[in-house]
């Protein structure tokens, strides 16, 4: 591995560029390199890792217990990729992907990079989007108050800081990680006073039909030590239907709604969490399609057996792919790269079969039980579309659940692109990542239709927010003009 400090020690082309470093991106990285392709692997992040295996290689948690093995499994991935001759710049953020019009030999898009207050563009012959997950937003009653965090928040502070959260705290929401988190705070020393559990009932039916696959899965197992461990000595609940943050400058607790029955719960710490959905801003944004998955209840990408996009040469490999854990994330990746190096004329098509074979085996098994989880943990519409209308929705441009449906119905709003122009949704600086899914669930509930025919953003550069001073400093040429306009 070669790790780039500085945005000048980035080449002006790759065979293969790869964004995000977690366990899709490194599988990927390393298999390409071994085939000789020249690869950059751009992260966001100080290190190598992900969300799953974030801090892997500098995380102060020294007792294996507390995170657990499936996460010390991150070692051996990062160590291959460091053994790869892929170059690495970390603290870098891709803000524009977009086809290259140059007849330069080997280029077929122009990627747009920031680095340490730099920009540059360079080019690419492929493009593997290795971007992962985010969590779901989970809009509630005083969610902006400060001591309310996502859960994900919460586990980046264990393993970056070996930190955890001061005082009493309440775990509320759905999903296995769920589980895990709680599991880990505890071990790490939290004092969790509940979990909160809100799993729809009926969601129990819904998931029998696909329980004899999860039953022959490696999740089985896998689920029954975490919640073993969880439940040892916390506080569960299940049942939940409601849930309202309460305090005056910061939370002071959580109302407990459950069927008829409330209850207030004293915390210091509310920690939120719906499971997690396919990060589809930089895909979106590159002119990928998707669609809207019934199942995982969010918006995935059109993709082929090579997971290779509808964007020739893009492929996306990982949880941007659609939902299905760490391990099945490094699978993928390899998969992706596989088919990126018989684009490249490096492997022939019987090649890449045969290589690919025993992975795609291995991949299988790994999703097996995938949709019964699924199935299992899709929260309720209440807290997908949220019912009080005061609830801010978009917290970048505090918009509220009732404005949103208010445009929906009084102004005949039919889509969250038409919704910018009216309340600026998605329009802050994390575009539409935290309110995206949210406002699309409210219009197709107040236009009685589905997230399907609602439709999501429509993104273009740059993805993320990027400095005048950064555009600046672009080396003046007609292709920087055009990055900047387009």
């Amino acid at each position: 591995m070669k790790a780039v400090a500085e945005i000048g020690e980035i080449a002006d082309h790759y065979d293969l560029v790869i964004v995000g470093a977690g366990p899709a991106g490194l599988s990927a990285a390393s298999r390409a390199g071994e085939h000789g392709l020249s690869v950059l692997l751009v992260d966001e992040n100080p290190a190598p890792g992900g969300q799953i295996y974030r801090s892997i290689t500098t995380t102060p948690v020294s007792d294996r217990t507390v995170l657990g093995e499936d996460y010390w499994r991150g070692s051996a991935i990062v160590a291959r990729f460091e053994r790869s001759a892929a170059s690495y710049a970390a603290r870098c953020t891709v803000w524009s992907i977009a086809p290259e019009d140059s007849d330069l030999p080997g280029a077929a898009f122009e990627i747009g990079l920031s680095l340490d207050g730099h920009a540059r563009l360079i080019m690419a012959g492929q493009v593997i989007l290795a971007t992962g997950a985010q969590e779901r937003p989970f809009p509630i009653p005083g969610w902006t108050l400060p001591g309310v965090m996502t859960a994900g928040a919460a586990q980046i502070a264990l393993k970056s800081s070996a930190i955890v959260p001061k005082g009493r705290i309440v775990i509320a929401g759905c999903g296995p990680l769920l589980y895990l988190l709680a599991g880990q705070l505890a071990a790490a020393g939290a004092e969790i006073v509940a979990v909160l559990d809100t799993t729809p009932r009926r969601n129990w039916s819904a998931a029998l039909g696909a329980l004899p696959g999860f039953l022959r899965s490696p999740y089985l197992a896998k689920g029954l030590r975490l919640m073993a461990k969880a439940r040892r000595n916390l506080r569960f609940i299940g049942g939940v239907t409601n849930l309202t943050a309460e305090g005056t400058g910061r939370v002071s607790s959580v109302r407990v709604e459950r069927g008829n029955a409330t209850q207030s719960i004293a915390c210091d710490t509310l920690l939120l969490h719906h499971g997690v959905i396919p990060s589809v801003n930089l895909s979106n944004a590159a002119g990928c399609l998707h669609d809207f998955d019934e199942t995982q209840h969010g918006w995935v990408p059109q993709l082929d057996d090579w997971f290779a996009s509808s964007v020739p040469g893009i492929a996306i490999a990982g949880d941007g792919a659609g939902i299905g854990g760490a391990e099945s994330a490094a699978l993928r990746g390899e998969i992706a790269a596989l088919d990126a190096a018989r684009r490249l004329g490096r492997i022939t098509i019987p090649e890449r079969d045969a290589q690919a074979a025993p992975i795609r085996a291995q991949l299988e098994r790994s999703l097996r039980g995938r949709r019964f989880l699924d199935l299992l943990y899709k929260p309720a519409m209440q807290f997908l579309a949220p019912p009080v209308d005061e609830t801010i929705i978009c917290r970048c441009e505090e918009v509220t659940a009732g404005q949103v449906r208010d445009a929906a119905k009084r102004l005949g709003v039919t889509g969250p692109n038409q919704m910018k122009a009216f309340l600026r949704c998605g329009m802050g600086p994390c575009q539409g990542r935290l309110c995206g899914p949210t406002v699309v669930e409210l219009i197709a509930q107040a236009r009685g239709t589905t997230p399907a025919e609602v439709g999501y953003y429509r993104l273009r550069p740059p993805v993320k927010p990027v400095t005048l001073a950064e555009l600046a400093s672009l080396p003046p040429s007609e292709a920087a003009v055009k990055a900047v306009v387009r």
